[in-house]
């Protein structure tokens, strides 16, 4: 809104938008009283005197607007020109065709300048109406024409100068009356505009500080009527839901993938009276899903009439990821305390067996039946041998052995083995992006290695009729990012909670114990993992190694990029 600036006694901004309009009135007012007059009096349609004042005033009105731009800094005077050119031009049209009834033009002018100008620029403009008008019934105006005749005389007649003295007290009263009047509405309708102005400034100040507070806003806020048609979406939330205001303004709420329609009823029904707290999974704009905790609560008016609804949300992803990775912490904590001592007391009985087993089967060649069962027992003890050492790994893992090398090197040349293994079938489509292809990291090359192995063999597996896999390194936000996604048969919400627990294997022939391990070097070398899948849509888990280890480990050697196979 602009601000007006105050002239004394006159409202500048918009005075030429004003002064147009009385240009317009005054054409419209004259018209008005012009037209009347001639039907009234039809043969001074032919008047030469009338024509010559119609085209008068068309010609003062194109005047005007001339005026307008030269005079557009100074308003009060073109203001002052305008009324003055309407006085003389209304006291030339009472002499010349001697019709006193033009007077009550005087009023309108009067009446106007009370908008435009001071109380006393008023009054001095109900003056000169007055003056001129006297001029203008007692022919003073001839005057002008020859200054040294004598004044026209009064009239003789005792009534018709009663009536005369009449005629002029009452226009004086009038004039004056009228100026007064119209000054005092003009100076309180000034006054009130003023006041109303102010507040809507103040409207508009509350309005863009209340408007810059909620986009300020780190929540999103969404706001809908009873109906739950959206009304707002703040910046905050069409960064949560990957959704701008444009698209799901004047939907219904289920367009925010916070919640379905059912469910917005179920809520709306259940917030009679309170505030609703929860949290769920939101299906975002760009088809990723995030959980969100949410609070809905109602829009009311002053009088605390209910106009619609609020619902205020936060991304809660991280911490839910937070929260899982702390309780996975712990439940590895507590599993590698008994672990070592767990495995030496299996490991050790399960040699003794599997060296008697190979024995009995020695002497059984000739028994086929039992040579079978001898056979199962030490593939199976075989296996539990794998089982044990896995674990001993997971709970008791060696030194690690920290050392300068390309680890973008060390991914070519494990993509390259991982082509020519018996991992990969022929229905498997193994592709690579590491950019670039050079990159130095101080880590245990074997330990990063195994990460790599134990994440490749699992999306191979998951991928048994077939699919792509694809292996991503680069450099992220200070961190090395390796990235497997593959296309197969993807993970729950409940799989993907437990995925690095011991002993949970999704494959036939598992020990439970793959991931578990690659959660512990990721770990210890203080990086970041990251699981994203849903079911049939295939999966991607994404590891984030930092260049440099805490200033207390120690760098014992110092390796060489490994070549890159051809």
């Amino acid at each position: 809104m602009a601000l007006e600036k105050s002239v004394p006694g006159f409202q500048v901004a918009g005075h030429n938008t004003r002064l147009l309009w009385l240009i317009g009135i005054r054409m419209l007012v004259v018209a008005s009283v012009t037209i009347p007059y001639l039907l009234y009096n039809p043969d001074r349609v032919s008047d030469p005197t009338l024509q010559f004042f119609i085209a008068l005033t068309s010609i003062l009105s194109l005047l005007y607007i001339v005026l307008l731009k030269p005079l557009a800094r100074y308003p009060e005077i073109e203001a002052y020109v305008q009324f003055s050119g309407d006085l003389i031009f209304i006291t030339l049209l009472i002499y010349k065709l001697d019709a006193t009834s033009f007077s009550i033009l005087y009023i309108f002018i009067i009446s106007v300048a009370a908008v435009f100008l001071r109380r006393t620029g008023v009054l001095i403009v109900a003056g000169a109406a007055y003056l001129l008008y006297v001029s203008a019934v007692l022919k003073w105006i001839q005057l002008l024409y020859d200054w040294q005749a004598p004044l026209p005389p009064l009239p003789a007649d005792p009534a018709a100068m009663a009536q005369l003295v009449y005629n002029l007290i009452v226009h004086l009263v009038g004039f004056y009356g009228v100026a007064i009047l119209t000054s005092f509405l003009a100076r309180d309708a000034a006054r009130s505009e003023e006041r109303l102005r102010k507040k809507q400034l103040d409207l508009s100040y509350l309005q863009g500080l209340y408007g810059d507070v909620i986009q300020s806003m780190s929540s999103g806020l969404v706001i809908t009527d009873l109906d739950g048609t959206i009304l707002d979406l703040n910046r905050a939330g069409e960064e949560i839901l990957r959704r701008s205001e444009a698209e799901i303004a004047g939907s219904h709420f289920e367009r925010t993938g916070i919640l379905t329609r059912d469910r917005w009823q179920q809520y709306i029904s259940e917030s009679e009276g309170s505030t609703i707290r929860s949290e769920g999974e939101c299906l975002r704009g760009d088809g990723t899903v995030s959980h969100l905790g949410f609070t809905l609560t109602h829009l009311t008016d002053p009088d605390g009439a209910r106009q619609g609804y609020i619902l205020l949300f936060q991304d809660l992803s991280d911490w839910k990821a937070l929260q899982e990775q702390l309780q996975t912490q712990d439940r590895m904590a507590a599993i590698g305390q008994m672990a070592a001592g767990l495995a030496h007391e299996v490991g050790n009985p399960l040699a003794a067996i599997s060296g008697s087993v190979q024995m009995l089967a020695d002497g059984l060649r000739g028994d086929f039946s039992r040579s079978k069962l001898v056979e199962i027992i030490l593939k199976e003890s075989q296996r539990l041998d794998r089982t044990v050492k896995a674990f001993l790994q997971f709970a008791k893992p060696r030194e690690r052995n920290l050392a300068r090398f390309d680890i973008a090197a060390m991914l070519a040349e494990d993509i390259e083995l991982l082509r020519n293994s018996g991992d990969v079938r022929p229905h498997h489509n193994i592709e690579a992006e590491i950019e670039p292809s050079s990159a130095m990291i101080h880590a245990d090359f074997d330990q990063i290695s195994q990460i790599f192995w134990n994440l490749v063999r699992n999306a191979l597996q998951a991928m048994p009729g077939g699919g792509r896999l694809t292996i991503v390194g680069r450099v992220e936000n200070g961190y090395y990012r390796m990235q497997f996604r593959d296309t197969g048969i993807g993970m729950t919400e409940e799989e993907r909670a437990r995925l690095f627990h011991p002993f949970k294997s999704f494959f036939d022939g598992g020990t439970g114990l793959g991931m578990a391990i690659v959660y512990r070097i990721v770990e210890e070398h203080g990086g970041k993992i990251r699981v994203d899948s849903e079911p049939h849509r295939g999966s991607r888990i994404t590891v984030d190694l930092p260049f440099r280890q805490p200033e207390s480990e120690t760098e014992t050697t110092t390796r060489e990029p490994p070549e890159i196979m051809s």
